[in-house]
């Protein structure tokens, strides 16, 4: 029994299936609008968020956080400064209900978690 590999044949194979994985598995960069607010999805499941853009290397400013329930159940949204633990915003949403947060990140960065499914608070600090 003769296994020969011939790379030469399975290289481009390997460098097409390296290419062609679908965007969405991959983190978009997150998108600032004309007026300086930068725009992150986030997608609420039951115990956990899934955010389309990342969440590194975020900068102080204005935010727009646009969450979607997807946990099929009531859940909520609660994020707070990350330094003094200050509520920026809080409230529920209904399955499939979408909702937006806007918030300023200051120098120290924010958390935010679910406060009725339960769920680790998400800490983002802000590039120093």
């Amino acid at each position: 029994m003769n296994l020969t590999i011939h790379y030469s044949r399975i290289f481009p194979v390997l460098f097409l299936l390296a290419f062609s994985i679908p965007a969405q598995l991959m983190a978009a960069t997150p998108q600032t609008r004309a007026d300086g607010v930068t725009v992150i999805h986030l997608d609420e499941y039951n115990g956990y968020f899934a955010a389309k853009e990342t969440l590194a290397s975020l900068k102080a400013g204005k935010y727009e956080f646009v969450i979607t329930n997807q946990a099929g159940k009531l859940v909520g949204f609660q994020i707070q400064d990350l330094n003094t633990k200050t509520n920026l915003d809080m409230f529920p949403l209904e399955p499939g209900e979408t909702r937006i947060s806007q918030v300023t990140i200051g120098k120290d960065g924010v958390r935010f978690r679910c406060p009725i499914n339960p769920t680790p608070w998400y800490e983002l600090d802000v590039i120093k």
